[in-house]
């Protein structure tokens, strides 16, 4: 009897152990706090400014992350208001990832950077030309004086000198990596986002990390294949966020287990093309690019 009692004993725990794990594989589904949409068309990025967040915008009639028409524009949210702070001048036609240092702007656009000196409105910017064929000039992230700069379609990321803002070194390749979108950086160590420039995913499209930002050595994290756009830490630096295209979602991993959790989105109108997100005060925002909306929501 105490031999069979302990024998139900276990399969009863074993039972309740793999219930609450699987609990745990299922995110709880989330209301977004906010919906941002208000002076936005077709917005492809995000970033934290000023107690705020910029948004940047394509501006054109149809989506087209390639295009040339200099209709892009960014735009500043903050306590429930928009407004323009880089208007649509000519040199912007599909702004995407953005780093700000010292109040110069560095906007990712097709083939270029290009660096607004928001302290000084109406000041010309500076466009920093990257190699032809580069043209899915997607993310940036900085460590220390160097900004990393991702493009898309040609596999590479580049690095620049910012030690003086206003004045930046030219971009020098530093690694390649499949479909390098997303960019993050932290304490030397690098996350990568991949994506395949051609729509076409393939088992290397997958999350990177690189640990010796000196001799890069890209190590494949989460080996899940995917469309993956936006990626942040959480707010306590424990996880990641990510995006993906296909399927269209949200997602979190933890950075010890590196396992991923869906985080379920609880939208009236479903989320088609989820790109370069934010984490903020415990807020992620999260740019439905086709939609043109930005989702926000509570960690």
């Amino acid at each position: 009897m105490r031999k069979g009692f302990l024998w139900m004993a276990l399969i009863g725990l074993s039972v309740n152990l793999q219930a609450q794990a699987s609990r745990e594989n299922v995110s709880q589904e989330i209301e977004p706090v906010a919906i941002v949409q208000d002076g936005i068309r077709f917005c492809e990025s995000t970033y934290p400014y000023n107690g705020g967040i910029l948004i940047a915008n394509l501006g054109t009639s149809e989506l087209n992350p390639l295009n040339s028409e200099g209709k892009g524009y960014i735009v500043w949210h903050k306590d429930g208001k928009t407004e323009i702070i880089v208007p649509a001048d000519g040199n912007l036609s599909a702004p995407k990832g953005m780093f700000e240092r010292d109040g110069y702007l560095f906007v990712c656009d097709v083939n270029k950077i290009v660096v607004y000196h928001l302290s000084v409105p109406g000041e010309h910017p500076r466009i920093i030309r990257l190699p032809e064929g580069d043209l899915f000039v997607n993310d940036l992230a900085a460590s220390g004086n160097m900004l990393y700069v991702s493009v898309t379609n040609t596999d590479k990321i580049y690095r620049i000198d910012i030690s003086d803002p206003a004045n930046p070194g030219a971009p020098v390749e530093w690694t390649s990596i499949p479909g390098p979108n997303g960019l993050l950086v932290d304490s030397g160590v690098m996350y990568v986002a991949s994506y395949p420039a051609d729509g076409k995913t393939q088992d290397k499209h997958i999350i990177y990390r690189i640990d010796n930002l000196d001799t890069p050595q890209p190590e494949k994290f989460v080996q899940t294949p995917g469309q993956y756009d936006g990626i942040a830490f959480s707010s306590d630096k424990k996880s990641i966020y990510i995006t993906n295209w296909t399927p269209a979602q949200l997602s979190k991993i933890d950075l010890r287990t590196r396992q991923i959790v869906p985080v379920q989105l609880k939208l009236a109108n479903p989320l088609i093309g989820p790109a370069d997100i934010t984490v903020d005060g415990e807020k992620i925002y999260i740019p439905d690019l086709p939609n043109s909306r930005v989702l926000v929501v509570e960690e």
